[in-house]
């Protein structure tokens, strides 16, 4: 018989969910921000030194991943683009690699939402990895940290048009 999912850990899973790549009242997700951008927009920046919305793109998912490795006690060090935090794109960028980078950040939010799919609601006060967020703190924070970047890349796509 499979466990039933509690109903806090439900919610959580809906936040992840929204601000990624469900329907929600808010608008844009982070997924809706990156569909049907050409390489040039991918690769656009609003300043020297500034951010892509490649670069961010990849940024999100080396987040999930990082959350998604402290809930599942997976290894360190084990994000396949670098460095970590803001991975560079590809020397040659193309619409292929930008693909599977779209893949990457599917599969970190899949892998992420199975580890919240095990918890109880008893785990979601549990502090992990440096014992100063709970569990669920952490998880709202993907969320949050989701929603934070589609804002910028709806702005970026804004101030590219100008």
């Amino acid at each position: 018989m499979a466990k039933s999912i509690a109903p806090s850990v439900k919610v959580l899973l809906e936040m992840v969910d929204q601000a990624f790549n469900k329907r929600a009242w808010h608008g844009a997700n982070l997924k809706d921000s990156l569909k049907g951008l050409t390489l040039k927009q991918l690769l656009w920046r609003p300043g020297p030194k500034r951010h892509n919305i490649w670069e961010v793109a990849v940024h999100t998912a080396y987040w999930k991943y990082t959350v998604y490795r402290q809930l599942a006690d997976a290894p360190k060090n084990s994000f396949p683009r670098t460095p970590s935090n803001f991975p560079k794109i590809p020397d040659k960028p193309s619409m292929k690699l930008w693909k599977e980078d779209l893949a990457l950040l599917d599969d970190y939010h899949a892998k992420f939402k199975k580890a919240i799919q095990k918890l109880t609601a008893r785990d979601l006060d549990k502090k992990i990895v440096g014992k100063r967020w709970t569990t669920a703190q952490k998880i709202i924070g993907v969320a949050s940290h989701d929603l934070y970047h589609t804002g910028q890349i709806q702005l970026l796509k804004r101030l590219m048009k100008k």
